[in-house]
């Protein structure tokens, strides 16, 4: 449960600093014989500051509820 959260703040302050997952996908358009035309499709998810909030109280929750349950 303690690495649950640490994963879940560590997640979370990241969503936090980024904002955004940006991936690039290649894609073959035309390949004729030795020649090929390839296009690069940029994309971007964006990740809202509300989840990244979530996301650290969760994973501080977590932390909070183990460290009573180790003692």
């Amino acid at each position: 449960m303690k690495s649950l959260g640490i994963l879940l703040v560590v997640l979370g302050v990241a969503a936090l600093l980024f904002g955004e997952i940006r991936y690039s996908r290649q894609q073959t358009l035309v390949e004729v014989g030795p020649i090929k035309a390839t296009t690069t499709e940029h994309h971007h998810i964006p990740i809202s500051p509300l989840a990244g909030g979530v996301a650290i109280a969760a994973g501080l929750a977590m932390l909070v509820a183990g460290s009573r349950r180790a003692s």
